[in-house]
């Protein structure tokens, strides 16, 4: 605990170091649930034949590489920080690239068409779980450049949730593969956002 014995220099100590290890038990949250859906989602959704549940679990693993890197980052310099967030960013933009690509050979060769149940399903916990993970960093969509750029990770990942929910829809209604191709599209579209905002952060 601080004692004020040495002025205000000690008490900045001590609100720095309060606000790393919050930081830090954030991140570490946040990246286990990344960690573990980035998995569940990409193996699941090989098995499915599902590009959306696919690049959903590959966006999630960049993630949780994104968040290992910012919990490396916690304490460092600002500069550090700076340069951790926009790796992250080309990270990003390196993975809309290979999945552009995917979606692409998945229009021209044809595979089976997804499973609709496998898709709701795991979309369903996905979401719980980003929302989860939105709520940890509640507070640190306005702090410090690395905390920021994992807002704007999560914000993304809810967001592809909802999508793959309605590709799941449309392919029950359809019996297509075109919506789970569409959502594919998507996530690759917001990754690319996500990715030139935090660069530009």
């Amino acid at each position: 605990v601080w004692v004020d014995g040495g002025g205000g220099a000690g008490c900045g100590g001590e609100i720095e170091e309060g606000m790393a290890s919050t930081d830090r038990r954030t991140l570490l949250w946040v990246f286990a649930i990344n960690a573990g859906f980035f998995v569940v989602e990409s193996v699941v959704g090989w098995l499915a034949h599902s590009m959306g549940l696919v690049a959903d679990g590959l966006d999630m693993g960049a993630d949780a590489v994104v968040y290992g890197l910012s919990l490396w980052a916690i304490g460092k310099a600002a500069s550090v920080k700076q340069r951790v967030a926009h790796g992250s960013g080309y990270l990003q933009f390196a993975l809309a690239a290979l999945g552009f690509a995917e979606v692409l050979r998945r229009t021209i060769v044809a595979v089976d068409p997804p499973e609709p149940i496998a898709m709701a399903v795991v979309s369903v916990f996905a979401l719980a779980g980003n929302l989860a993970c939105l709520y940890l960093l509640r507070k640190a969509k306005d702090g410090e450049v690395h905390m920021q750029a994992s807002w704007i990770f999560t914000s993304n990942d809810a967001k592809v949730n909802v999508g793959v929910l309605a590709a799941a829809g449309m392919v029950a209604l359809t019996g297509a593969r075109w919506p789970d191709l569409l959502i594919g599209t998507f996530v690759f579209v917001l990754v690319l956002r996500g990715a030139w905002r935090i660069i530009h952060l």
